[in-house]
């Protein structure tokens, strides 16, 4: 286990308010300085004209850079999940909490919807914080899940394939259901899995969270839960992990936002503190 918390200093502050907190996050890409890398975070900002989205340049040694993104098309409420689309330059899926995916082409300053589409199999009070996209040999598949609620209530994490109909609309095949409990936090309110990430090996990576209100306090942790494979014929299997393994545990954080760097061990963590604002940092998860 990496101990984590403790350094509160190798967060980097990339908001300071309820509505600049950190829901999700996709990587863009190395930074223009070649210091950082650019990544995508999505608010989960309901009124109408509120930001959705923004960019973050994340260096380890700070400071973070941040702007705001314009938001082009039908406006989501509570986007809560960001990935994106392998094979596609410059273009994303985004999950609202109500099950509802946005597949969004970044051009500049500007995301702008291409379509949007309910996901498969969402059922009644599901509260959707997460999505992971994998790709193998050509094939796409997608995994999500309901974010669950304290020891009586697991996540489901769900996974189908993924393919694109001609016109842009995300279509999935059929879908696969598992109940998880996070290994920590484990007490009333707790998330069981408010962000997935795929590791370039095909491990799930998987963030808790549990707050008391808006103001906390928060606390969290990222896991490895299980493995995803892909078939050459696009079959989807997921086997979760009988113990998942506790990588580390963030107090004072709420983490919701958890992001493999392709190619590297690293994983690029976002938190939404809610009135405290959200911060960004990187540790070594997902290598092996």
């Amino acid at each position: 286990m990496i101990p984590a918390g403790a350094a509160g200093q190798s967060w980097q502050r990339v908001g300071t308010d309820a509505r600049s907190g950190v829901s999700g996050l996709a990587l863009e890409g190395p930074s223009a300085d070649g210091t950082g890398v650019d990544a995508l975070i999505v608010h989960d900002n309901k009124a109408p004209g509120q930001r959705r989205l923004s960019r973050v340049t994340h260096r380890d040694r700070g400071p973070d850079e941040v702007a705001p993104l314009t938001w082009s098309g039908a406006e989501p409420q509570d986007l809560e999940a960001i990935e994106a689309i392998p094979g596609m330059a410059g273009e994303y899926l985004a999950l609202a909490a109500r099950g509802i995916v946005y597949r969004v082409r970044v051009d500049g300053d500007t995301a702008a919807v291409v379509d949007y589409t309910p996901l498969p199999g969402v059922a009644p009070g599901d509260d959707d914080e997460s999505l992971a996209l994998v790709s193998r040999d050509g094939r796409l598949a997608a995994l999500w899940a309901s974010r669950g609620d304290g020891p009586g209530h697991p996540a489901v994490l769900y996974a189908a394939s993924l393919t694109f109909a001609p016109w842009g609309q995300p279509e999935f095949g059929a879908v696969s259901r598992r109940p998880y409990r996070a290994p920590y936090p484990v007490g009333e309110g707790t998330r069981h899995i408010s962000d997935l990430s795929v590791t370039d090996s095909g491990r799930i990576l998987a963030s808790s969270a549990a707050g008391a209100g808006d103001d906390g306090p928060f606390d969290s942790a990222v896991s490895d839960i299980g493995r995803v494979t892909v078939s050459p014929a696009g079959a989807v299997r997921v086997t979760l992990a009988q113990s998942p393994t506790l990588l580390g545990t963030f107090h004072g954080y709420k983490v919701e936002a958890v992001e493999c760097v392709p190619g590297t061990d690293r994983a690029l963590l976002g938190t939404d503190d809610e009135n405290h604002g959200g911060s960004v940092r990187s540790l070594p998860y997902c290598g092996r």
